[in-house]
């Protein structure tokens, strides 16, 4: 189905072009060791494919894949399970969802719910809950924090860690999210964008230290000679 009339409507994807899509993560996540990096998201949130999957918006199909709530996750787990297989037990591994897709009879906070747990009997090391992207007709009702009571519920049903997301702004706001148990960790996306050292102007604000490379010490503002300290 097209995201919106008059857009392009994509191919139904058949077992040979699933089965691609599967070894085209694992792939990737072969090349993320390689590089080095400590960490893989898979982004199954915003409308993307893995979201078009879970989705009963968007996923008609009539296969093993569609139809029931064990179906439409099938394709993620697919993808989840291959991309922990391809890499070590030492690096992160976590995904991303949209909590909801803010349209009615659409991907819901239950259905988060039970993937959640599914991931977390899996091995997954964090969930990171966002919200929304996959219909136009969604309802967002956007506000400071407007995302946190879906992480704060998906909190309460596992044992991985919980990453919000969504309108987190203030160093306050975010530590409070922290301090009252809602997750266990504050993403910030156009907020860095906007201000690329809002993590130094938070640990200002808070009283915390931030490790520089050395070269940096003397940008340290007047009055906060403890603010960063040379990185070992």
């Amino acid at each position: 189905m097209p995201y919106a009339e008059g857009d392009p409507a994509p191919d139904e994807l058949d077992a040979t072009g699933i089965d691609a899509v599967v070894e085209a993560f694992a792939a990737a996540a072969r090349r993320a060791v390689r590089l080095g990096l400590d960490l893989i998201e898979i982004h199954a949130a915003h409308g993307y494919l893995l979201h078009q999957f879970l989705s009963p918006l968007s996923n008609l199909r009539q296969d093993a894949y569609g139809g029931s709530l064990e179906n439409r996750m099938r394709l993620l787990l697919r993808v989840f399970d291959a991309v922990k297989a391809a890499v070590p037990e030492s690096m992160a591994l976590g995904v991303r969802i949209s909590a909801t897709d803010w349209v009615e009879d659409g991907w819901d906070l239950v259905q988060s719910v039970e993937l959640a747990k599914v991931l977390d009997a899996r091995g997954c090391h964090y969930i990171h809950v966002s919200s929304g992207g996959l219909d136009p007709r969604q309802q967002i009702s956007i506000g400071p924090g407007y995302q946190l009571p879906f992480a704060e519920a998906i909190k309460r049903e596992v044992r991985m860690p919980v990453v919000a997301v969504g309108l987190i702004t203030e160093a306050r706001q975010a530590e409070s999210v922290l301090a009252q148990e809602q997750a266990d960790a504050v993403a910030l996306a156009r907020g860095i964008l906007y201000d690329p050292r809002w993590p130094w102007h938070a640990a200002a604000e808070l009283g915390a230290q931030v490790a520089v490379a050395p070269q940096y010490l003397r940008c340290t503002p007047h009055g906060l000679d403890k603010l960063l300290v040379a990185q070992q």
